[in-house]
């Protein structure tokens, strides 16, 4: 009896568990069974497997053949182990050297003709790989992703035949190319480009800068949108850190993997139609959702009011945690989901209450209706509540821009966020209850205005915080070191939406 290891990789949300792969061939009638909790595309890949080893030359043992996926109580899933199955067969039946397969690691679909076929999840095993010491030969349309990873134990081939011969005879295999990530579009996409509005500008800068959840409310066609999608271009570009960790996401779920974009923070815009699963992620295995494409970008939701009410206060746990659980009765799987939310909506269902250019001819009760969609909790948890009026007659001839001040903004946004980071560690809304304390103290004066504010407003003890987490950016903003009276006055009044009891 002989029995060949070598290992492979699951997919476990954005992690990446190691797989051990063991293959024995011995006397019996032939047959080919595969163990440890393989699903059905698991099982299937003996056909495939036989194929391929057909069809790259060697022969498939008639013989009993037994392949153990461990460990077993991990759930194993798609077509990802027919590479590291293939090799361990030939190796337990002696047709490649058995002793050179443990120190590899094999991922791969593959064809009936032994082509090798894309994975998903690649990006996350080469990360795991790196600095293992174990060899890591992916398929070669998969190699722009891993080649993310930066690691010098990572080889491509397209074809089982080219991996045995090199575990046979030595023979070289390449290595995989790189993209170059391409530069945000700032110059195509400006704050500038947005006419009029300077109060939701400021309001935006503010978000930007401490990562605050914005909600903007006015008629249709004010700009809301036009500012959402101005926001990525206000934040600094990621860190390598969490672009691998945006790539990470992106590799394990059904989306297209955009590598030449891979640096650039994530916009998404989910339809109204979206349900509560495609939100927060789901299915069987779990892939990630709109919440955690969103991870370390924005989450943009235009028309706000007319998403689900299930879908909107799945919102609400994300928001404060930055990630989220999705649990099957098979595994439980854990996602990022740091995401910054901006939200949309009109004051009305006919979108022209307080508008005076057009008379709103909705009922009081209707637009109390409309709002009240937006549950208390759910708006607690949004920091900026603000109005995005009309423009004045005049505002869209105007033709004059002034891209030096979008420059100067963005560069005002990066050095508080510098400042942020240096003193706390943090952006000022990720800050605890404990931290607000110690960096966002009020003199005894602006602490009477607060608690004021807090009792006429009906505001929260969340809202409290929130206010003193705002007033906080707003004094870096201007790079005070001390929360001032107008500053705290400010945050206070962009809580335009607290309803008292």
């Amino acid at each position: 009896m002989t029995v060949a290891t070598t290992f492979s990789s699951a997919e476990l949300g954005i992690d990446a568990p190691l797989v051990t792969v063991e293959a024995d061939v011995s006397s019996g009638l032939p047959k080919t069974l595969i163990v440890g909790l393989a699903e059905t595309a698991v099982r299937e890949s003996k056909d495939r497997v036989k194929a391929a080893i057909k069809a790259s030359g060697f022969d498939y043992p008639s013989r009993r053949i037994t392949v153990n996926l461990a460990p077993a109580d991990l759930p194993k899933s798609t077509g990802r182990y027919d590479l590291a199955i293939a090799v361990s067969i030939l190796a337990a039946s002696n047709q490649i050297p058995p002793e050179c397969i443990d120190s590899y690691e094999f991922l791969g679909e593959l064809s009936l003709t032994g082509a090798l076929r894309e994975v998903r999840g690649i990006l996350p095993t080469a990360l795991r790989n790196k600095g293992q010491g174990r060899r890591l030969i992916v398929p070669d349309v998969c190699g722009f992703e891993a080649a993310l990873a930066e690691s010098k134990d990572l080889y491509v081939a397209s074809s089982l035949h080219e991996v045995l011969a090199h575990l046979a005879t030595g023979q070289p295999l390449g290595r995989p190319g790189q993209w170059h990530a391409e530069e945000d579009n700032s110059e195509t996409r400006s704050i500038a480009d947005v006419k009029g509005q300077a109060s939701a500008k400021r309001a935006l800068a503010i978000a930007a800068a401490g990562r605050h959840n914005l909600l903007m409310i006015g008629p249709p066609g004010t700009g809301k949108t036009m500012l959402a999608s101005r926001l990525p271009t206000l934040i600094p570009r990621m860190t390598l850190e969490e672009s691998l960790q945006v790539a990470s996401i992106a590799s394990v779920s059904r989306q297209q993997f955009e590598y030449r974009h891979w640096r650039q923070r994530p916009f998404r815009t989910p339809h109204h139609t979206t349900s509560a699963v495609a939100m927060v992620g789901g299915s069987s295995p779990p892939k990630p959702g709109e919440i955690s494409l969103a991870h370390n970008g924005v989450l943009f939701l235009d028309e706000v009011p007319e998403y689900s009410r299930q879908v909107l206060e799945v919102l609400r746990e994300p928001l404060e945690s930055g990630e989220i659980w999705i649990s099957r009765a098979a595994q439980q799987v854990r996602y990022p989901a740091h995401f910054q939310l901006i939200a949309a909506m009109n004051p009305c269902p006919c979108g022209y209450f307080g508008d005076d250019t057009r008379e709103c001819d909705c009922s009081a009760q209707q637009i109390h209706r409309y709002r009240s969609r937006l549950s208390g909790p759910l708006l607690d948890r949004i920091d900026l509540h603000i109005e995005v009026p009309p423009l004045p007659a005049g505002t869209l001839s105007d033709e004059t821009t002034d891209k030096s001040k979008a420059g100067e903004l963005k560069l005002t946004i990066a050095k508080t966020r510098t400042l942020m980071l240096e003193r706390q560690g943090m952006l000022n809304s990720e800050l605890t209850n404990r931290q607000i304390t110690r960096h966002c103290p009020l003199s005894q004066a602006d602490s009477r205005v607060l608690d004021e504010a807090v009792n006429k407003l009906g505001i929260s003890a969340r809202g409290y915080f929130k206010i003193l987490k705002v007033a906080r950016t707003i004094a870096d903003l201007s790079e005070h070191k001390r929360i001032g009276t107008p500053h705290l006055v400010e945050a206070i009044g962009y809580r335009k939406l607290d309803r008292s009891p």
